[in-house]
């Protein structure tokens, strides 16, 4: 038997153990005599298969060492980032369905990256670069079922764009424990003085931007037979899911967070500068640039909601001029826009206003403690009475910003 065969067949006697526990628990008394027998018997056999499951995972380990090839090479594939573009998301989920060790890219980088975070994964560690090579996200994980071996034709649901991290944020990965970065604080007071007087007195009081674990999760169901097929559409098809269940919390939490155990991302950080568009014209959104220069920011985009951009591109610099304040270009006062979804709209004071961001997305510190985490539970019901596989997602992050002031919001933006 392959150890999946000893697995499942463990996992079937357990379940009639724990039937004839619980039946008679219901009914308030002890086991009868035929069940007393039956579940002595049931254990025997468990006992049995859980041997059966240790030898048979030994001899697989041994022969996966055996048939193992080198994968870094010294031409240049010696690096973490060459060894991430190699690992396969759907052979490490395989590996979970069938029972058995992983091999290759996958087993490397998943013990690089163990060695490097000084933490066991609970299942398999895949790089968050998995995840980040397309550009959209879901806010709800499909169901995914086999389209007849097409993945290519699977009609995915309609997903709001992942923006953050493209934009520019700063990755600190392989960290541990809380993270403590230095800041400049309060710093040395200058001025002129007539000859033989005391220079001005000033304190230098450094301040520090703290990083501490913060975890993500989500769980979503894959049939078997999609998990088996190898096809590069199901690759993509099965990433496509894991950024719904993952990317878009961590890209979320970038630009908003705050909420119950969540990092806090830039609309929900004290000190960030705000303005007014509830006079929405040229003047406001020229005043709004300059605040962000007159704190030496160099704001390299405007990040807004689709209906925020909508409302820019149709609206007149100029009444009759046909000119807007967002061009066609997607440039706004000479600076880049984005929009996205993931930018939450009903601010506040007005519940039905929305949201401009002008900053430098580079001053934004991402840390990562674990890249995801993947544990397969091929055996967990209700999903394995249908022949489906539950996949666990994790990964523990959190968010800073070296400098609230390098990020300007209007949050008073009439839709």
């Amino acid at each position: 038997m392959t150890l999946a065969e000893i697995r499942q067949r463990k996992a079937a006697k357990t379940a009639v153990a724990r039937a004839l526990l619980a039946k008679a628990e219901t009914e308030n008394r002890a086991l009868n005599a035929d069940e007393s027998a039956k579940f002595d018997t049931l254990k025997s056999e468990i006992t049995d298969l859980e041997a059966q499951e240790q030898r048979q995972q030994f001899v697989d380990d041994q022969e996966r060492r055996a048939t193992g090839v080198t994968i870094i090479t010294g031409s240049g594939g010696d690096t973490i980032a060459a060894l991430e573009s190699r690992v396969s998301l759907m052979r490490v989920l395989q590996a979970g369905v069938e029972g058995r060790g992983l091999s290759g890219a996958e087993l490397e980088y998943a013990q690089e990256t163990e060695r490097r975070t000084g933490r066991k994964a609970q299942g398999v560690f895949v790089p968050m670069r998995a995840l980040e090579t397309r550009v959209n996200t879901t806010t709800s994980a499909p169901e995914l079922v086999p389209t007849d071996h097409r993945g290519d034709l699977y009609i995915q649901p309609m997903r709001n764009k992942l923006l953050a991290r493209r934009l520019g944020v700063r990755v600190l990965s392989g960290l541990h424990g809380n993270v403590t970065i230095p800041k400049h604080g309060t710093g040395v007071s200058t001025g002129w003085v007539a000859e033989g007087s005391a220079v001005p007195d000033s304190d230098v009081n450094p301040s520090n931007v703290i990083l501490s674990p913060k975890h993500a999760g989500g769980v979503t169901e894959l049939s078997r037979q999609l998990i088996m097929q190898s096809s590069p559409d199901v690759e993509q098809l099965v990433r496509d899911d894991f950024a719904a269940v993952l990317a878009q919390a961590i890209d979320s939490a970038l630009i908003k967070g705050g909420g119950a155990n969540e990092p806090s991302g830039v609309l929900s950080t004290a000190g960030i500068q705000t303005a007014s568009l509830a006079t929405l014209n040229w003047a406001n959104v020229l005043a709004m640039k300059a605040k962000a220069e007159l704190a030496n920011v160099d704001a390299s985009s405007w990040l807004f909601n689709p209906s925020v951009a909508a409302k820019f591109a149709g609206t007149e610099k100029s009444n009759g001029t046909g000119i807007y304040l967002l061009g066609e270009d997607g440039r706004m006062a000479g600076i880049q826009s984005y929009s996205t979804n993931q930018v939450p709209n009903n601010a506040t004071p007005d519940p039905d206003a929305g949201i401009a961001i002008l900053g430098d997305w580079s001053q934004v510190l991402l840390g990562i403690w674990s890249e995801i985490d993947i544990l397969v539970n091929p055996y967990a019901q209700p999903a394995y009475g249908r022949g489906g596989v539950l996949v666990r997602a994790m990964s523990t992050v959190d968010v800073a910003l070296r400098h609230p002031q390098a990020f300007v919001v209007a949050s008073d933006i009439a839709l």
